[in-house]
């Protein structure tokens, strides 16, 4: 593997570490009480709790993005696998046993899409595609994880701290 090649990936490897111990932090912010559509109506008056909600879904998308886009092509390159389409690079992580689903991945995106483009329109869609992130996004943090623990026993990078 190429040095260039390999301190990319270990460059992306700590952040999306980091990427993932700030979503981890904002979903417990959200997440202490039920994300319910009254709550997501209060996010025009509550300046509080919209930080922290602006927060969960900007380290959502932010680590979607760093996956879909950065580490995954890269840790597919390392492996000297073609890349290409993102949809494309989503199944072949799925059929190497990394992604569980290319299809849920592409559902979580839609998500995505909710919680930016609905974010004032829409309280009860919102607070569903809120609620949703949150139970997805443990997904997203199984497939950073098994990218970064396959990379490692194949000696691709570093071994993480922290």
């Amino acid at each position: 593997m190429k040095k260039d090649l390999r301190e990319r990936l270990n460059f992306l490897v700590r952040v999306v570490t980091k990427e993932i111990r700030h979503l981890e932090y904002s979903t417990a912010q959200v997440f202490r009480i039920p994300f319910t559509p009254e709550r997501a109506a209060l996010l025009t008056t509550d300046q509080i709790l919209a930080e922290k909600v602006e927060a969960f879904v900007s380290r959502f998308c932010r680590l979607q993005d760093t996956l879909g886009d950065k580490l995954l092509p890269v840790w597919l390159q390392c492996l000297e696998e073609k890349t290409g389409a993102v949809i494309d690079n989503l199944d072949r992580a799925e059929k190497l046993g990394v992604l569980a689903s290319a299809d849920k991945w592409l559902e979580i995106r839609q998500l995505r899409n909710q919680m930016i483009h609905e974010y004032i329109d829409s309280p009860l869609i919102l607070s569903n595609a809120i609620g949703e992130a949150g139970r997805f996004q443990t997904q997203l943090i199984s497939f950073a994880n098994a990218l970064i623990d396959d990379a490692c026993k194949r000696g691709m990078i570093d071994k993480p701290v922290g």
